[in-house]
């Protein structure tokens, strides 16, 4: 069991709507992953501050109030340098904002499969950077 227990992935999702949160996780929990929560940047810098495990990913949303998503990645990435980010979009100018750092993005709304591929491509991916347009679901072909 503690073998099991050590390959378990930690993933931060941040969202400031509740039921796209609620989604996530519970996906994410059903593919046993370890999941932190935040509903804003602030609060995940502060989850983030009192793991002390890794954390593996970062999966947050683009467009939230005061601090948004790629603003939470480049403060996270300070002090967490191998944390791999994604983030989500249900906008076109948050999709331009997270590609133009080369990050992984996925479009909301998005089905639960994709976005474990996704991630699944994201964690293994030999660059943390995760960018090009392999990772834009816009780009994306149906597999």
């Amino acid at each position: 069991m503690a073998e099991v227990l050590e390959k378990l992935q930690t993933i931060l999702v941040v969202d400031d709507t509740p039921a796209v949160l609620n989604l996530v996780v519970a996906i994410l929990k059903t593919a046993n992953f370890n999941v932190l929560t935040a509903s804003s940047g602030h609060e995940a810098l502060e989850v983030a501050a009192n793991y002390p495990g890794p954390i593996h990913l970062l999966l947050s949303d683009v467009q939230m109030p005061l601090m948004n998503g790629p603003e939470l990645g480049e403060t996270l990435q300070k002090a967490r340098r191998d944390i791999r980010m994604m983030f989500m979009s249900g906008t076109v100018g948050g999709s331009l904002l997270v590609l133009n750092y080369g990050w992984a993005l996925i479009e909301k709304p998005f089905v639960s499969a994709r976005l474990l591929q996704m991630i699944d491509v994201v964690l293994r991916a030999p660059n943390r950077s995760q960018g090009g347009h392999q990772y834009d679901t816009r780009h994306a072909t149906t597999e």
